[in-house]
């Protein structure tokens, strides 16, 4: 039997150290605004979890509720208005965009000083160019790492697999894992021998959003297993691991819902506190 990455308890840690500093920098709150765009029912789950946690930490949230029709312009004022605005140190643009807006568009329009999620060109261009800690890191990329160090997994020459849908970020996670001394290797759903590839990983990481389609054959035994993938089945929330069927062949797994989706929002948070004091020292 797998030994469960919980990721509730990792993500009261860390949200029990930014409510201690928050209250021990004893001046105003830091305030981050959320843009949320249609009425996706994940979407708009994932945002009223991040307002009712924030306000437990000590962080103001300003949600901007947009409907699904709202033309890229009117959403760029939003966004010009919210970059420009002296109380609020953060800006989180809840993804995914409706199809008739361009989410390039949209990242590039943020203020990088305000980034949360550390995908604004000019933060992943600092990203990418070195293996320097980078000011902010996105907090996916985070959430991996803290997980791996909560099980002292050391990936140091270590296979990595990871399985993405986004080329930003599939290709962004490698640089990061290899900057730690991974050997990685990225992957689509529909490569060829897909299966062949991840069986080799010691650590597989999968963020593909596709219903439980990673089965016991395509994992190497004892594997580390992180599930970033979300998507619905039957009305429930599942990842892209089948977690029974494999959850006898893997090392550690992390379990879907409260595993990566608790550590993201804590590190969100995190993100949004080093932005306020950046922001208080100007």
């Amino acid at each position: 039997m797998s030994k469960i990455i919980d990721g509730k308890i990792l993500a009261e840690k860390i949200k029990d150290k930014i409510t201690r500093e928050i209250h021990e920098l004893n001046g105003p709150r830091p305030n981050l605004a959320i843009i949320l765009i249609g009425e996706r029912p994940d979407s708009e789950l994932y945002v009223s979890l991040k307002e009712r946690e924030a306000k437990k930490v000590g962080i103001d949230t300003h949600l901007y509720k947009c409907p699904e029709n709202i033309n890229e312009r009117e959403l760029l004022k939003i966004i010009k208005c919210l970059n420009d605005d002296k109380l609020i140190d953060a800006i989180l643009v809840q993804l995914p965009l409706p199809a008739a807006i361009d989410t390039a568009t949209i990242m590039l329009a943020l203020d990088p000083a305000k980034d949360v999620d550390g995908f604004q060109p000019e933060n992943l261009e600092k990203l990418l160019k070195s293996c320097e800690s980078p000011d902010l890191m996105p907090p996916v990329f985070a959430v991996v790492l803290e997980m791996l160090k909560s099980i002292d997994y050391k990936i140091a020459n270590k296979q990595v697999c990871v399985i993405f849908n986004s080329d930003i970020f599939g290709k962004s996670l490698a640089h990061v894992l290899k900057c730690r001394g991974a050997i990685t290797e990225i992957l689509k759903v529909g490569d060829k021998n897909l299966a062949e590839h991840s069986r080799q990983a010691d650590v597989l990481i999968t963020a593909a959003g596709q219903s439980k389609f990673i089965k016991q054959n395509m994992i190497k035994q004892d594997a580390v297993i992180i599930d970033i993938g979300i998507s619905r089945q039957s009305g429930k929330v599942v990842g892209d691991v089948d977690f029974e069927n494999v959850k006898n062949k893997a090392g550690y797994i992390t379990p879907v819902p409260g595993g990566v989706g608790p550590m993201t929002i804590a590190m969100a948070f995190k993100n949004t506190l080093e932005l306020y004091k950046k922001r208080q020292i100007k």
